[in-house]
């Protein structure tokens, strides 16, 4: 049976989240997200286990923020509650709808939901005490987790420029300004820049993704494929075998059989011939058989090369048909392999068989020739022969020319009514 190669199954996961100090976020989960059941959500690869880490981040970024806020001696009480109270409505507004949409990996229109309900919350926070614009440590991330690139960078210089306009309203000197402005700007570029290096690094790792599982998928059809194929070619050959074996032997019984029941009464002693000869064909198909069952080569094959397997099939075909029977050897050239070996051999015993049943020969020749390509085996009768253009080849010759093709060979039946019939069959060394 053809074999096809193994083939490997996939390794580690290619598509990595990319984590960029607290500016910077990578855009998506890569990989579905199931729900376990349990209101969270379980991830099939390393993203899952990494977003906790986002998780951390965020929360000791804002609970540090919340603490600068919280000890500002330059900012009133209850300025100082109100925006700690807009922190903790920010941290749930994150917790109960954002989380999920940044975990899921979700870029529509819930993702400018939820960034307008945070710049409703982070705005007036800004404008109770100027340090919750440290938020953008927080926010600039989740920004990229929810956006596509263009609107996540809009989205940033928007979020950016919220601590600009409160400065620009209560610096008495707009000078005083252009610092803020310069940081600001330089935030800008380089959360854009990473932010948007990140997303790319990821949808390029999900497509490496997507490839590899569609090539994955591919190997296992093609696998699938190559098994039928070979089952097929499998089947194909064993019924060849069994066809040129056990058929054409059972055939050969049943005549050498029918012979020495018309010649029991007037002849015994040839009628014992015919059974002797029936003995030995069922004996030498018992040995094909099980040949064929240890898927080894022919039992013709096996303790002598193919001249003289070739001779003795001659010589039997001789006792039991009667018919003259010559078997000639031409040419030198390498062993042909044993596989190139089967080929001829079955080749030889189908026409042989065909001439047994349907020739009516007065002769029969046999030519095996070698050269320094090829193999070539010749079967000539000089029997009744048929047209070629208009007879239909039975299952034995379609069966024989399948193998022969295989092994890269060629076969040529030529004949002629009434001036008999020459069987050819090519095959190269390798």
């Amino acid at each position: 049976m053809p074999d096809h190669l193994p083939l490997a199954q996939s390794s580690l996961p290619v598509t990595t989240p990319v984590t960029a100090g607290a500016v910077t976020a990578p855009t998506a989960n890569v990989s579905p997200v199931v729900d376990d059941g349990r209101g969270d959500v379980a991830a099939a690869d390393p993203w899952s286990g990494r977003f906790r880490l986002w998780d951390i981040y965020f929360a000791l970024a804002g609970a540090g923020v919340g603490l600068a806020v919280a000890v500002d001696a330059w900012s009133s009480p209850v300025a100082r509650i109100g925006c700690l109270a807009l922190f903790l409505a920010l941290a749930g507004w994150y917790a109960g709808f954002g989380r999920r949409l940044m975990r899921e990996s979700v870029e529509d229109w819930r993702g400018y939901l939820y960034l307008a309900g945070a710049a409703l919350l982070y705005v007036p926070a800004v404008l109770l005490n100027g340090n919750a614009s440290f938020l953008l440590f927080v926010l600039c991330p989740q920004v990229f987790m929810v956006l596509p690139a263009v609107p996540a960078v809009l989205a940033v210089v928007l979020f950016n420029a919220v601590h600009l306009v409160v400065l620009a309203i209560r610096l008495p000197d707009p000078h005083d300004l252009v610092g803020p402005l310069l940081i600001a700007v330089m935030i800008v570029f380089v959360v854009c820049v990473l932010g948007v290096w990140s997303q790319r690094t990821v949808e390029e790792s999900t497509r490496r993704a997507d490839l590899i599982a569609q090539l994955e998928r591919t190997r296992a059809e093609l696998a699938q494929l190559s098994h039928q194929a070979g089952v097929a070619a499998e089947r194909q050959r064993l019924a060849a075998d069994i066809h040129d074996t056990v058929a054409q032997g059972l055939s050969s019984v049943v005549m050498l059989v029918q012979a020495a029941e018309a010649d029991l009464d007037d002849d015994p002693e040839r009628a014992r011939r015919h059974l002797a000869l029936a003995r030995q064909t069922a004996r030498e198909n018992l040995i094909d058989v099980r040949t064929l069952v240890a898927a080894l080569t022919p039992a013709q094959l096996t303790d002598a090369p193919l001249e003289q397997a070739l001779h003795r099939l001659a010589q039997r075909f001789r006792a039991e048909t009667g018919v003259p029977t010559s078997c000639v050897v031409s040419g030198t050239g390498p062993p042909p392999g044993t596989d190139r070996e089967v080929v001829l051999l079955r080749a030889a015993q189908e026409a042989l068989a065909n001439i047994r049943r349907h020739a009516d020969a007065r002769a029969v020749a046999v030519l095996l020739r070698h050269d320094d390509q090829r193999v070539t085996l010749e079967v000539a009768d000089d029997g009744t022969g048929f047209d070629v253009d208009r007879a239909a080849d039975g299952y034995g010759l379609t069966g024989l020319r399948a193998r022969v093709e295989q092994a890269g060979g060629a076969l040529v039946v030529r004949s002629t009514p009434g001036a008999g019939t020459t069987i050819r069959v090519e095959v190269p060394y390798r």
